[in-house]
């Protein structure tokens, strides 16, 4: 579910001090409930996933769609990434965060390098020739008293071209994309949940010492 800018915005997170020349595009609420040490287990479910796999094949295609122009048009070129056209964010992180938040290896299957994770909040970014973006991820409150997850998207739009793109993607991400991802991140946080909930299995050897001979 989309939510209001400022249900972002009046959150206490360290990425308003990293990226302030960024443009917030959107605010997600996430249907992944649980309590308030729930942060690890939503990145741990989030990893693990495959967008490309869970997704229906409406979004699948549109997500190989973008990938193919982009191979066709150079836009994900490296020259048109981090540290070439723009520099990571990670000059901007402050010292007092701990190295090893900063320092994260990447799986190979997220097109999102890993900016720092801190707290409740963590945050990857990612740039070609259209744009530098943001993918934050925060833990927060819900209005039923537990708290679930959120995801904001934040832009710095490379000029016309940029701006560009990112109007004529909007609808697709707003319609498409972000619908199915969600759907597919309550898919696995149920299976999770299940799991972590399910009881132990009872074996022989926990009979108590009273029945035996």
């Amino acid at each position: 579910m989309r939510l209001p800018n400022t249900a972002h915005e009046t959150q206490p997170w360290l990425i308003h001090q990293i990226a302030p020349d960024f443009r917030l595009e959107d605010v997600w609420a996430l249907p992944t409930p649980g309590g308030p040490d729930g942060f690890t287990t939503l990145v741990s479910v989030l990893q693990d996933g495959d967008f490309q796999q869970d997704a229906p094949p409406v979004a699948r295609m549109l997500w190989q769609l973008r990938w193919k122009l982009g191979a066709a048009l150079g836009l994900d070129r490296d020259r048109g990434g981090l540290d070439t056209r723009v520099r990571s964010l990670r000059h901007r992180l402050p010292p007092t965060l701990p190295e090893a938040a900063a320092i994260h290896p990447g799986d190979g299957r997220s097109p999102f390098t890993f900016l720092y994770q801190s707290g409740n909040e963590r945050a990857a970014e990612i740039a070609n020739r259209t744009m530098h973006g943001v993918v934050h991820l925060g833990w927060v409150p819900d209005e039923q008293g537990g708290w679930r997850g959120q995801m904001a998207v934040l832009v710095k739009p490379n000029g016309r071209l940029g701006t560009a793109y990112m109007a004529a993607i909007r609808p697709f991400r707003h319609q498409v994309v972000c619908p199915a991802l969600m759907r597919s991140w309550e898919r696995r946080w149920q299976r999770q949940w299940e799991r972590d909930t399910r009881p132990a299995p009872t074996g022989q050897h926990d009979a108590p010492a009273a029945v035996q001979p």
